[in-house]
C-alpha cells in the first residue's frame, strides 16, 4: 500500500487498523526495513492496513505528526493514532509484528 496526502486520510478515517512506515529512498534503514513492511503488509492483509508513505513525494502528513526522523513508523485505530505504539529506527521483523498485534488487540 502506497499511503499518499490525497488517500492516508480517508483511510485512517475508516477506523481499521493502519499501520504507515514514513521513508525515504535516500534512507538507508529505511530500504532495510522495506521487506519487512511489504512481508507483514502481505501476512496482515485483511486484518490490517500496512503501508508507505514516502516524504520525499508526500509532506502534509509527516508533518501534521511531527516526523523528525525516518523510519518512523505510526499506528492507528478507530481513526486515531495510537500514540503508545510509535517506532523508530530500523527494527526487526519481531518487533514490528509484536507492535501490529498489540494494535489488533486494541
Amino acid at each position: 500500500m502506497t499511503f499518499t496526502d490525497q488517500n492516508v486520510h480517508d483511510i485512517i478515517a475508516s477506523g481499521q487498523p493502519v499501520v504507515i512506515d514514513f521513508w525515504a529512498t535516500w534512507c538507508g534503514p529505511c530500504m532495510r526495513m522495506a521487506p519487512v513492511v511489504e512481508e507483514l503488509a502481505a501476512e496482515y492483509e485483511g486484518k490490517a492496513v500496512i503501508g508507505k508513505y514516502n516524504i520525499e513525494e508526500e509532506n502534509d502528513l509527516a508533518a501534521q505528526y511531527r516526523i523528525m526522523s525516518i523510519p518512523t513508523i505510526l499506528f492507528f485505530k478507530n481513526g486515531e493514532q495510537v500514540r503508545d505504539l510509535r517506532m523508530a529506527g530500523a527494527q526487526p521483523k519481531e518487533a514490528l509484528e509484536a507492535q501490529i498485534k498489540k494494535l489488533l488487540e486494541l
